[in-house]
């Protein structure tokens, strides 16, 4: 049997516009999403989605990032700003 790997996931509720349900995501794949009706379910889908990213890029002989290693960098940037940037306010 092979060695388990634990890669961290962030599972969070899916709003009725999303469809509803739960969608589970791993920081260190930013391409492996998965979802599920319940949180068991998300769960069993996401390992299912984990073990076929990682099996896509062993056959594409491309790099599988370590647990906890943030992956690749994705480009995204995020920063708080005040509520009156957010909505647009444009008192220039």
């Amino acid at each position: 049997m092979g060695k388990r790997i634990d890669y961290p996931f962030e599972i969070r509720l899916l709003s009725a516009e999303e469809g509803g349900g739960f969608l589970i995501s791993y920081p260190d794949f930013s391409e492996c999403l998965s979802d599920g009706e319940t949180v068991e379910e998300a769960l069993t889908n996401g390992k299912d989605a984990l073990k076929a990213t990682i099996a896509a890029l062993k056959s594409k002989e491309l790099p599988i990032p370590a647990p906890n290693s943030g992956g690749v960098a994705s480009g995204k940037f995020v920063a708080r700003v005040p509520k009156t940037v957010h909505a647009g306010y444009d008192s220039y």
